[in-house]
This record gives structure tokens, C-alpha cells and sequence, in this order.
């Protein structure tokens, strides 16, 4: 009798997380897709239940140059800083993952501080940083800043892609004349690059969706997506707001599912035998 009963309580164990687990993930998810009904509202105004159906926000989103101006910068500025993050990320996890040096704890956490500081604290210090150099207010001042903020997904991304690499397979290259530029780019970067590839898109995501630093360092000139978007609620409620929340939570969502589909590349790389099977 104890025995039947005991399967019967982890059942309902199981049952009562999962029922907890959806319970959460609905809590989160979905006050997020709340903007998508409202961004193809007819009317003007932001309330429930829309009165109409229509596309008018998404053209004045794609037609208005307030709007274009601003997905423009954030699409270039995203861009920039995802190929400098990346070259810089990739190489200091490199150089991280080959060294020894007893101050190698010390250099990785200070490369990961920006995910530890508080935004606010660190766009401050940054505000005061640049503002005595001329980079306040220009697009320098911009990348180098969201750079500083998208540095440390690369070190990671790559640093754990680098914990399974077999440094062996460098040493036959060179065993066999390769020289070290061509050992990296034959042997490692084909085997790393699910992991370079994640890191440069949580760089273009963590800058693309990125809204605290634009609004210390940003001029008018600089306004990026998530400015806009923040100015819009602040001056001016108009449902194109939705619908550029939209788009940025389609290119978010987009670029997590090219991540895991690398995620599952790179499981497949590492262990090939176990996806084969006996």
C-alpha cells in the first residue's frame, strides 16, 4: 500500500512544478506579447479591445523618419559594436584559455564586470568618463560604451566553447607545417565558431535592445530604437510605439532561436558519437 502510494505523491509532485513552471513562464511571457495585439490596432489610443484591426502603425513605423532615423542607428551602432566585441571577446577568451598567469581570475572578472555593475552606475561613470574627452553626444562615445557592455557575452560564449577544444589538434597542425594563423583559422575557428557566432549575436542584441547608456551618452543625432521608443511613452502615446516594440522583440526572438540552434550545432560537434548512437 505504501509502496503504490509513494508514485502516486511524486506524480502529483511533478504535476504540481509543472503546473508552477507554466504559471511562471505565462507570468513572464506574457505581459511581453501584450504589444502585439495593440500594434495592429485602427484606433488611436492604447486599450483593450482594440476596436479595429489595421497595419497603420507598422507604416508609419517603416515610413516616418523619426522612426527609420532611429532603428537606422541602432541597427548601424549594433552592427559596429558586434564585430569589434566579437574580434576583442574572441581574442582575450583565446589568450585566457592558453594562459597560466596566476592574475587569469583576476582579468576574467574584470572583463565581466560590466554584467555585475548596475547599467545606471556604469552609463554615470561613463557619462563622466567621456564628457572630459569630447565623446559625449557622438557615435564613438555610443560603441564604445555598448562595446564595453557586450564584451563580456563574447568572453563567455567563447570561453565555454574553448572548454571542450582539444588544444592537441592545434599542436598536429603545427606538427604538420601549418603555420599559426593557418592552425587557427583550418583547426580552431571552424570548431569554435558556434561560439563566436553566439557571442556576436548577444553583442548585437545586448546593443540593439539597449536604452540606459543612449540616454546618457545619445545627442539627437544618436537617437537609437530604445530612446525613441522610451521618448514616445514619455511625450507622446501613439500605438507605432507598439509596433516598434514589435520589431524589436521579432529580431530578439529571431537571434535567440539562431543561438540555439548553434547551441545544439556545437553539442553535436562535441559529442558525436552520443548523437549517433550505437
Amino acid at each position: 500500500m505504501a509502496a503504490a502510494s509513494a508514485p502516486a505523491a511524486e506524480r502529483l509532485v511533478r504535476l504540481a512544478a509543472r503546473v508552477f513552471t507554466g504559471l511562471v513562464l505565462a507570468y513572464l511571457v506574457i505581459p511581453v506579447f501584450v504589444v502585439l495585439p495593440l500594434s495592429f490596432t485602427s484606433g488611436q489610443l492604447l486599450v483593450f479591445p482594440v476596436p479595429g484591426w489595421s497595419t497603420q502603425w507598422y507604416r508609419d513605423f517603416f515610413t516616418n523618419p523619426v522612426w527609420t532615423g532611429a532603428l537606422f542607428n541602432s541597427t548601424v551602432i549594433a552592427l559596429v559594436v558586434t564585430v569589434v566585441a566579437t574580434t576583442l571577446g574572441t581574442l582575450a577568451a583565446l589568450g585566457l584559455h592558453g594562459s597560466r598567469s596566476r592574475w587569469k581570475p583576476y582579468v576574467i572578472g574584470l572583463l565581466v564586470t560590466p554584467l555585475a555593475v548596475p547599467v545606471v552606475i556604469f552609463a554615470v561613470a561613463i557619462f563622466y568618463a567621456f564628457a572630459t574627452i569630447g565623446l559625449v553626444g557622438t557615435y564613438l562615445g555610443m560603441i564604445l560604451a555598448h562595446t564595453v557592455l557586450a564584451l563580456p557575452f563574447v568572453v563567455i560564449t567563447v570561453s565555454a566553447t574553448l572548454q571542450s577544444f582539444d588544444p592537441n589538434l592545434v599542436r598536429a597542425a603545427a606538427s604538420l607545417g601549418a603555420a599559426p594563423a593557418r592552425a587557427f583559422r583550418t583547426v580552431t575557428l571552424p570548431i569554435i565558431a558556434p561560439g563566436v557566432v553566439s557571442g556576436a549575436l548577444f553583442a548585437f542584441v545586448s546593443s540593439f535592445d539597449e536604452l540606459v547608456v543612449a540616454l546618457f551618452l545619445g545627442s539627437p543625432q544618436q537617437r537609437t530604437l530604445p530612446r525613441q521608443i522610451f521618448s514616445g511613452v514619455s511625450e507622446n502615446i501613439s500605438p507605432t510605439i507598439t509596433a516598434a516594440a514589435v520589431v524589436l522583440l521579432v529580431v530578439s526572438v529571431a537571434l535567440m532561436g539562431v543561438m540555439e540552434a548553434l547551441r545544439r550545432r556545437g553539442e553535436r560537434l562535441r559529442n558525436p558519437i552520443a548523437e549517433t548512437g550505437p
